[in-house]
């Protein structure tokens, strides 16, 4: 039996995968939620990251926090947009197109 060296993860979403037509493939389907998952992961996990690094940042500059902590604020805000894992926090792929009626 052969131990791999190191773990390796695709960063990628699968090749396969047609958004127009997201059951052909089941398969890729999986993979391609399952690379949705990750990368939601990752933001959440980065938000908290700095969010804990904000908290340390407010209790030590104290009164001075305002001008002080303020990158952090803005890198926080930055990492909370457009996390979430409501249906509109999904991709614009997979949304279905709006239909328009016409008025006669």
């Amino acid at each position: 039996m052969v131990r791999k060296a190191k773990v390796e993860f695709d960063e990628q979403p699968p090749d396969n995968f047609d958004p127009k037509n997201p059951y052909a493939d089941p398969v890729a389907m999986l993979e391609y939620r399952e690379h949705l998952v990750r990368e939601k992961w990752i933001h959440i996990e980065t938000a908290k990251i700095i969010r804990e690094r904000l908290r340390w940042c407010y209790r030590i500059e104290g009164i001075n926090h305002h001008q002080k902590c303020r990158h952090l604020v803005d890198q926080y805000l930055e990492a909370t947009r457009d996390v979430g894992w409501g249906k509109d926090a999904r991709p614009p792929e997979l949304h279905e197109p709006k239909k328009t009626v016409k008025a006669e």
